[in-house]
């Protein structure tokens, strides 16, 4: 039976299409997969992933944090100036379903100057209905086609990388953590995704973003 958390059925995707779930590339004989990290920039962990992303000369998209961003001005200036994309994650990884609309705006806004994309991913991956109308107005809500789960401590590394294994196609986007809890499945299942799709002849790509008011960047 499918995990509809590691991989939403496609009901879900249809009622939520102000969402992008997945990016399938336009040309036939073009393999492409878009890694996430979400949460960080944090010093335990950004430059691990960082540099596990050089060696395969893999680009990602992070989607980071702002109170993370403030305390961290030169991780979140390293990830730009390796090519990779940055995206909203809240200022204080604020849960949308426990948050009034106002509130959840006004946090998404404080992280704005710090972050400048107009990527954004909701913290859980939950929003109320308002919050979803007003942030697609000006942003890509980006959600996932592959949730690998390496935040739970339940889930072993290897389910971790079975779950990508399981579920990915051309153009999936999937999302890991930039977080201490994730690092050891984190590690272990990125690892093994760069290692097998780069020999499947896969490019891993940064999904392009747009500073506010600006013009797209990481095309």
């Amino acid at each position: 039976m499918k995990d509809y958390i590691v991989h939403p059925p496609e009901i879900v995707r249809h009622f939520f299409k102000r969402y992008t779930w997945k990016l399938v590339p336009e040309n036939d004989d073009e393999k492409v997969l878009y890694l996430t990290f979400d949460d960080g920039p944090i010093p335990e962990m950004t430059p691990g992933t960082l540099d596990m992303l050089a060696r395969y000369g893999a680009k990602a998209t992070f989607f980071c944090v702002g109170d993370n961003v403030r305390k961290h001005p030169d991780l979140f200036e390293r990830i730009k100036a390796e090519g990779h994309s940055v995206g909203n994650h809240t200022f204080n990884h604020l849960r949308g379903l426990r948050t009034k609309v106002s509130d959840y705006l006004d946090n998404v806004r404080l992280a704005d100057p710090l972050i400048n994309s107009d990527l954004f991913r909701p913290p859980h991956g939950r929003m109320k209905h308002r919050q979803t109308i007003a942030l697609a107005q000006e942003r890509r809500i980006i959600l996932w086609d592959v949730l690998t789960k390496d935040y739970d401590a339940r889930v072993s590394p290897e389910r971790c990388w079975q779950n990508v294994t399981d579920y990915v196609s051309n153009g999936a986007i999937i999302l890991f953590h930039d977080n201490i809890k994730a690092m050891q499945n984190q590690r272990y299942a990125l690892e093994r995704t760069l290692q097998r799709f780069t020999q499947d002849g896969f490019t891993f790509k940064a999904i392009p973003y747009k500073p506010f008011g600006g013009v797209a960047e990481h095309k």
